[in-house]
């Protein structure tokens, strides 16, 4: 089995930078894609920025320019870096992985983590 786990959340004023970070554990398995996405309070869940396991970069037009996604493909562990957060990046981060089991090569799973709140003040 495969788990998710994110870390680095919290409270921050409009402004300023927040990393969050994301790590994959478990046995016998590889990572295609890992992503960020994010929920806020009455809305659906949406995408943030994902990265492939060769670097290959997409976001969201909302942060373009202002978060970096990158990743550890060693570590299983891939990061989202924020900058010049505003209120409206005020969410639940959520962590995903699109991950490949050893046992079963043809099939792609998709784990997640267990949410980080991100609250960016006025």
């Amino acid at each position: 089995q495969v788990q998710v786990v994110e870390s680095g959340g919290g409270l921050v004023q409009a402004g300023g930078s927040l990393r969050l970070s994301c790590a994959a554990s478990g046995t016998s398995f590889s990572i295609n894609d890992m992503g960020w996405y994010r929920q806020a309070p009455g809305q659906q869940r949406e995408l943030v920025a994902v990265i492939s396991r060769g670097g290959g970069t997409n976001y969201a037009d909302s942060v373009k320019g202002r978060f970096t996604i990158s990743r550890d493909n060693v570590k299983n562990t891939v990061y989202l870096q924020m900058n010049s957060l505003k209120p409206d990046d005020t969410a639940v981060y959520y962590c995903n992985a699109k991950v490949v089991l050893t046992r079963f090569p043809a099939n792609e799973h998709n784990f997640w983590g267990q949410g980080t709140q991100v609250t960016v003040s006025s």
